[in-house]
């Protein structure tokens, strides 16, 4: 993913994000940081392309956004894991087929993907609530069938709002690992989060700074 120079308004009102460059490499790992109200979900938005810049450029996959129309976006976007801050699960779905679901969009056959949700969950520690719907379950649960869910697809870019804030620390420690290991296999991870402890334990993950609409990038 490339970002150049994108800004963003609501309307007439003066710019929330601006002059926003950077690029996302494969098998990259980064922390998306900054004050609370600084942009960093916005910015996440942008990049899913959820929301459409004011100005400036940025391309996802090497494709102009611009230059897509509605199902070419689709398509992409099915290339993007996501953890949303608030889950969006499906409440009359259990939790294994919540996780699952995006294998279903793809039409693949249950037999061909039943055991790789079940190891995920598992690992997730929900191997006991795989049959439980979603308001059964708690927050930290919910975040975990989240997460389960977004990974499920071995994606080639993640996007995690705050993916370990629900959780325990020892929790968050394995998240992480499984994020680690994701990038491994080829998958570039952008992880927003405001934990300052979390980000220390990864010193060879660049850090971006969002504060006052505006982007600074560390190595």
């Amino acid at each position: 993913m490339r970002f150049e120079n994108v800004g963003l308004r609501y309307g007439m009102g003066p710019e929330v994000l601006r002059d926003i460059s950077f690029e996302i490499l494969p098998q990259s790992f980064q922390f998306l940081t900054g004050p609370s109200g600084a942009g960093k979900t916005t910015l996440m938005r942008l990049m899913l392309l959820s929301l459409k810049p004011t100005r400036g450029l940025i391309s996802l996959f090497q494709q102009d956004a611009a230059l897509l129309d509605k199902d070419e976006i689709t398509a992409l976007r099915r290339r993007v894991g996501v953890v949303f801050q608030d889950f969006r699960l499906l409440d009359h779905l259990t939790t294994y087929e919540n996780v699952a679901l995006p294998l279903r969009v793809q039409e693949r056959e249950e037999a061909s993907y039943r055991s790789e949700v079940v190891e995920l969950l598992r690992w997730v520690g929900l191997g006991d609530r795989m049959h439980v719907l979603p308001p059964v379950l708690s927050g930290g649960e919910k975040q975990r069938a989240a997460i389960a869910r977004a990974l499920i697809v071995r994606p080639e870019l993640l996007l995690a709002d705050e993916p370990t804030g629900n959780v325990d620390p020892p929790l968050a420690r394995r998240l992480m690992r499984l994020f680690t290991e994701l990038r491994k296999s080829g998958t570039a991870v952008v992880v927003a989060t405001h934990d300052l402890a979390l980000m220390e334990q990864f010193d060879d993950a660049r850090r971006l700074v969002i504060s006052e609409g505006r982007l600074q990038t560390y190595d």
